[in-house]
C-alpha cells in the first residue's frame, strides 16, 4: 500500500498489538489500544475547534509526557501539523515563534494557559480522558485522511535561532514516511523496540519516535528530564525496562563515557544506538562500543531542514581513536552533490578534496514557514542542473570522501577563517584538541578577528596548562594552526539543541580571552 499519511500505520499496529504497552511516562502507563481510542477523541475536539479546516499548524505548548504524544497524533489525525513549543522558553522567543507562524490554535493543559504570552492566539486545553467515539464520529475522524497529500505537512520545528528569530521549518508526510521505510527495510528498527526517548519535543528524533510507535508498534519509555543530568539513574531505568534503541544526540553519551557508567550498569537488551545532531568524539564511541558489542551503532547526518537525516553510516571496522566517525551514505530518495567553491562536483576517486554538502530529493523541508525570502535563499536550483526546476538544500557543511569511499565532517563553512594567509578549518583543531590529544571532554575553537586571533575554550574544572597545551597541540598542527590564546569553562555553553553553543561565545570571545583563571 502506498501511504499518503504517517497515521496510515497506526490502525495495523493498534490490531496487532493492541495490549501492548505504547508509552512509559514515570508511573503511568498506557496500551496501544487504550492510546488509539484517547487520540481519536482528542482529533474530533481539536476539529470542533478549528470548524474542521486542515492543512493548518497547531501549536503545542506541554512538556513532554503522555498528554504531548497524544497531542501530536491527534494534530495529525485532524488533518493538520503540529508545532511542539518549548514550555521552558523565554516569553519572548515564544512570541517571536508564534507570530511568525500564527498557528490555528494553541493546545495546553488547564493549568498552563497562564504561562503564555498575552494575545497569541487561540488557547485550548487538552481536556482529561473522556469517552470513546461513537461508530458514526469515529469514520468522520478517519475520513479526514482522505482529503490529505503527502505533501502535506507533517510538523514544523523550530531552529535554535541563536542569532535571531527562530526559522520554522516545515517537514512533510512524504519526508517521515521515507525516512521510516528505508530505516525498517535496513533492518535498523525492529518490530516492537522499547526505546529509551531523552530528546525534547521540540527535537525531530522525538517525531520520528512517534513515527516508529505508530509503524514498528514501539514502546516509548518518556525519560524524566531530570536524569540528563544524572546520567546513571537514566542508565538504570533503562535496564529495568529493558530498552533496546535509542537516538540520541552523542553529549550525553560523550558524558557516559567520561564517568564509565557503563562498567557499573548494565545494558544487554540494548540492541541499536542511534546518534546524530553533532560530532561524537571518537574515542568516546569505541567505549561505548566496547561496553556494549551486542549493540549495532549507526551516525546519522542531517540539519533540521533535511527530515530527520539523509545520510547513515553502520559502523562496522575499528575506527582509530583519531579517525572520525563517517557519515556515510544517502536514504533512498535522497541524492547528496558535494560541490567544490566552483559548484564543480568532488567525487569519491578524489579522497581528502573538501566540498560543500547539498541535498536533493522527498527528504527535503517544504521550506520555512511563513519567510519565503528565507526559503528561497537557502532551498535553491540545482547548481547541476539547468534544465527544469529542481530545489537542493545547501548545508554549508564541508566534507570530503576518505579512502574507503566513505564521506566525512569537515566542519562548518562559517567556521573556516583565513589566519596568516591561511584557509584554516576550526572544527580540525577541534578534532585534535578532544579525539587525537585528549586534552579536554569538550573544546571550542574561536577566531577573534580584530585581534587576529585563534582562541582555544576547553571544558575544564581549573585551568590548563597553557605551555603544555601549546607544546601538545604543536607537535600535531602547523605553527599558524595552533591557538594563541587558552581559557576553560567548567561546563560548556549549550543551545536549545543540546549542541555546543558557539554563537554564545562567539559573542562573549572578550570575557572569555580574560576570564579570571584563563591559562591565557
Amino acid at each position: 500500500m502506498y501511504l499518503t499519511h504517517i497515521t496510515q500505520y497506526f490502525e495495523t499496529t493498534v490490531a496487532e498489538h493492541p495490549d501492548r504497552v505504547a508509552v512509559h511516562d514515570g508511573d503511568a502507563a498506557i496500551t496501544f489500544q487504550r492510546l488509539y481510542e484517547r487520540v481519536l477523541a482528542v482529533a474530533a475536539r481539536i476539529s470542533q475547534q478549528i470548524e474542521g479546516r486542515t492543512g493548518l499548524v497547531v501549536a503545542v505548548h506541554l512538556p513532554k509526557s503522555l498528554n504531548a504524544v497524544v497531542a501530536d497524533l491527534a494534530i495529525l489525525y485532524s488533518g493538520n501539523a503540529y508545532m511542539n513549543l518549548d514550555v521552558k522558553s523565554p516569553e519572548q522567543r515564544l512570541l517571536n515563534i508564534l507570530e511568525q507562524t500564527r498557528p490555528a490554535l494553541i493546545v495546553t493543559e488547564a493549568e498552563r494557559p497562564s504561562t503564555l504570552p498575552p494575545g497569541v492566539g487561540r488557547i485550548w486545553a487538552l481536556p482529561a480522558a473522556g469517552p470513546d467515539l461513537d461508530g458514526e464520529e469515529r469514520a468522520a475522524v478517519l475520513a479526514v485522511r482522505e482529503r490529505c497529500i503527502d505533501t502535506d505537512l507533517l510538523c514544523v520545528i523550530n531552529t535554535s535561532g541563536s542569532t535571531g528569530t527562530p526559522k520554522a521549518v516545515a517537514l512533510t508526510h512524504r519526508g517521515f514516511i521515507d525516512f521510516t521505510e528505508v530505516v525498517c527495510e535496513a533492518g535498523l528498527v525492529g518490530k516492537g523496540e522499547v526505546v529509551a526517548s531523552l530528546s525534547p519535543a521540540v527535537f525531530d528524533i522525538f517525531s520520528f519516535e512517534l513515527c516508529m510507535l505508530m509503524a514498528r508498534g514501539a514502546t516509548l519509555v518518556l525519560v524524566p528530564e531530570s536524569h540528563a543530568a544524572f546520567p546513571v539513574r537514566l542508565l538504570e531505568l533503562m535496564a529495568a525496562l529493558r530498552v533496546t534503541f535509542l537516538f540520541w544526540v552523542p553529549t550525553i553519551m560523550v558524558n557516559i563515557a567520561n564517568m564509565d557508567l557503563l562498567a557499573r550498569v548494565s545494558l544487554p537488551d540494548l540492541r541499536m544506538a542511534w546518534f546524530a545532531g553533532e560530532v561524537f568524539p571518537t574515542a568516546k564511541f569505541n567505549y561505548w562500543r566496547a561496553m556494549l558489542p551486542q549493540t549495532t551503532f549507526a551516525n546519522f547526518y542531517g540539519p533540521i531542514e533535511i527530515t530527520l537525516d539523509c545520510l547513515y553510516h553502520v559502523v562496522q571496522r575499528d575506527l582509530r581513536d583519531d579517525e572520525p566517525i563517517p557519515i556515510g551514505k544517502p536514504f533512498r530518495n535522497t541524492a547528496i552533490l558535494v560541490l567544490n567553491a566552483n559548484d564543480e562536483p568532488v567525487r569519491p576517486d578524489q579522497p581528502g578534496v573538501e566540498g560543500e554538502l547539498c541535498v536533493r530529493g522527498s527528504s527535503l523541508a517544504a521550506g520555512y514557514y511563513n519567510n519565503p525570502e528565507k526559503t528561497a535563499a537557502a532551498f535553491v536550483q540545482n547548481p547541476l542542473n539547468t534544465a527544469y526546476p529542481e530545489p537542493v538544500y545547501r548545508t554549508g557543511d564541508i566534507v570530503a570522501w576518505n579512502e574507503y569511499g566513505e564521506l566525512v565532517f569537515r566542519g562548518r563553512k562559517d567556521t573556516l577563517i583565513k589566519h596568516m594567509g591561511y584557509r584554516i578549518e576550526l572544527a580540525e583543531i577541534e578534532h585534535v584538541a578532544v579525539n587525537t590529544l585528549k586534552l579536554a571532554p569538550n573544546c571550542c575553537a574561536l577566531y577573534d578577528p580584530e585581534r587576529k586571533r585563534i582562541v582555544l575554550v576547553c571544558e575544564a574544572a581549573s585551568p590548563l596548562p597553557e605551555k603544555e597545551l601549546r607544546r601538545r597541540l604543536g607537535e600535531v598542527l602547523p605553527r599558524y594552526m595552533v591557538p594563541s590564546v587558552y581559557t576553560y569553562l567548567p561546563e560548556m555553553p549549550r543551545n536549545r539543541n543540546g549542541k555546543i553553543d558557539r554563537q554564545f561565545l562567539k559573542e562573549h570571545i572578550d570575557t572569555l580571552s580574560f576570564a579570571k583563571g584563563s591559562a591565557a
